[in-house]
């Protein structure tokens, strides 16, 4: 296996020149220098394939001591120079000064196929920012993580991706519910790779700090690297903020549309490209409830599903609050903060009608969609179900029967005896607005099928899958683990084959630990 590394982030931006390994401050530099944990074992129990060829990485390479080494952190890659990233950022609303990479390990930049890929350990030891933290990570988190990486991308949201995911053959001490009662786990390391991961924390640390120096280094490396078409604009920071909150406002609509829930938006965990980054208490919202967070740490929902457009845009005007050192005023950053909320109206209205399978224009769209979600809500409706099988409704069913295509709707309630007679006709007005609103579209059923099918995933990484994947791996069963992940790289098929993962939660899941709320504990 013949990797190449190189790293533009080291090679440009300033260095810790500190390069103990101890937990500190770290003051005028982007990074700190490290060594991954190399007192392991490791053990592949996953590796995708995909992701390697991205890397140059065969498939036969992967069942190679080297592989084994260089992406657990065991053996140091010839050429690289591993590091941790320094950053603060806003947590819960409130500034937490530095934070940093305290559990990841960046092991340098492959380019491949006129790519750049950042690739980075995480769980593979302690870095200077690792706080009160000793840089490993548990097995269930990094079963979470691999997984949701890869699921995402091929439900086409932006993310990073997961090339590995390794058996540390150490355990480790965790409070899972912090209650006083650690326990060791099982050990693992994930390998995960992005165009970059840099985030919004890593520039305000430095405004924050004053360091105007260097936030301009950083800056302008994030532009030359990222976003070299914005170089010549009259103001490039300005350029480069609408940039990034384009590519946020993305990566939110695609949350919103398959209802994911990404559990702790802090500004430390939003990515300068729009990805989705560092999955911790993610969840998939399962009966549609607006105010669901899966974060038990989330006391107050701050970043519940119906919150998440909301929070983006917070994000966006402390990064703004950053970059306004360079940008010298305030009013084009907040043009465009502002311009965040009318744009995300439009494309959440966009997002909605391609669900329902909606292309002409009608003035009653936006009643038609809040009813929609009303009753949904109503009903303890399941998301994911509701929509893949509207689908199935024929125009038709407005002029035959009506009442045959409800049960449609039905099979997504999860309490179908607690629905009353009041909530059941609401569906049918709403049922017969929506085929008098298909009336006006050329497109046949089949059409519209088809169309709606390629934006509402069959197949989605559901709390309770997770959890049956991370019991088997404590027995050391990983045969669950690659089905869902062979399931999950074509969420959008019907797969016959694989039709019991297409069912709703369960009601031994409901308030099962890690099946409907997760700690922040990994």
């Amino acid at each position: 296996m013949n990797i190449q590394l190189k790293d533009a982030f080291v090679r440009q931006l300033p260095a810790d020149p500190n390069t103990e390994n101890t937990i500190r401050q770290v003051y005028e530099s982007c990074f700190s220098y490290v060594t991954p944990n190399n007192e392991i074992k490791p053990t592949l129990i996953h590796g995708s394939k995909e992701v390697g060829s991205l890397l140059g990485i065969n498939n036969e390479d992967f069942d190679t001591k080297d592989f084994l080494n260089y992406f657990s952190g065991k053996k140091v890659i010839e050429g690289s120079t591993p590091y941790a990233m320094c950053y603060g950022g806003h947590q819960f609303g409130h500034w937490s000064g530095q934070l940093g990479d305290g559990r990841a390990i960046n092991i340098g930049e492959v380019e491949y196929d006129h790519k750049k890929w950042a690739v980075q350990l995480k769980g593979a030891g302690k870095t200077p920012y690792s706080r009160q933290g000793d840089g490993l990570a548990v097995m269930r988190s990094s079963i979470r993580e691999h997984l949701c990486s890869e699921a995402m991308y091929h439900l086409g949201v932006p993310s990073t991706r997961s090339l590995s995911l390794m058996k540390s053959g150490n355990e480790v001490l965790r409070d899972m519910f912090y209650d006083g009662n650690a326990a060791y786990e099982k050990g693992a390391i994930v390998c995960r790779i992005a165009e970059s991961f840099v985030r919004f924390g890593n520039i305000e640390i430095f405004a924050r700090r004053g360091d105007k120096k260097n936030l301009k280094r950083l800056v302008d490396y994030i532009i030359d690297e990222f976003y070299p078409e914005v170089k010549m604009d009259v103001n490039p920071y300005i350029s480069f903020f609408k940039k990034v909150m384009d590519h946020t406002l993305e990566m939110v609509i695609h949350w919103q549309r398959i209802g994911f829930v990404h559990g702790v938006m802090n500004t430390d965990n939003m990515s300068v490209l729009g990805l989705t980054m560092d999955y911790g208490p993610y969840g998939w919202m399962e009966s549609y409830t607006p105010d669901w967070t899966p974060n038990t740490s989330d006391v107050n929902h701050r970043y519940s599903f119906q919150n998440q457009p909301a929070i983006a845009q917070w994000n966006l005007y402390q990064l703004a609050n950053a970059l306004f050192v360079l940008v010298g005023e305030g009013k084009p950053l907040e043009d465009i903060i502002s311009q965040y909320h009318a744009d995300y109206q439009v494309k959440y209205l966009e997002m909605m009608k391609t669900k329902l399978g909606l292309e002409k224009y009608s003035e009653k769209d936006e009643k038609l969609i809040s009813d929609l979600l009303e009753v949904m809500e109503l009903t303890n409706t399941d998301m994911t179900i509701f929509f893949r099988n509207l689908s199935k409704v024929s125009k038709k069913s407005l002029i035959h029967n009506i009442y045959s295509e409800i049960e449609l709707i039905k099979s997504a309630f999860y309490e179908l005896h607690k629905v009353d007679k009041q909530a059941l006709n609401q569906w049918y007005d709403w049922l017969s607005e929506y085929l008098k609103r298909l009336e006006i579209e050329d497109l046949t059923d089949d059409e519209r099928k088809m169309k709606m099918n390629a934006v509402n995933p069959k197949y989605i990484l559901r709390n309770y899958i997770s959890q049956m994947i991370i019991d088997k791996a404590e027995i050391e069963d990983y045969s669950l683990l690659e089905e869902i992940y062979t399931l999950l790289q074509n969420p959008y098929d019907e797969q016959e084959e694989h039709e019991k993962w297409f069912a709703k939660r369960p009601d031994w899941a409901e308030n099962k630990a890690g099946c409907s709320r997760l700690s922040c504990s990994s």
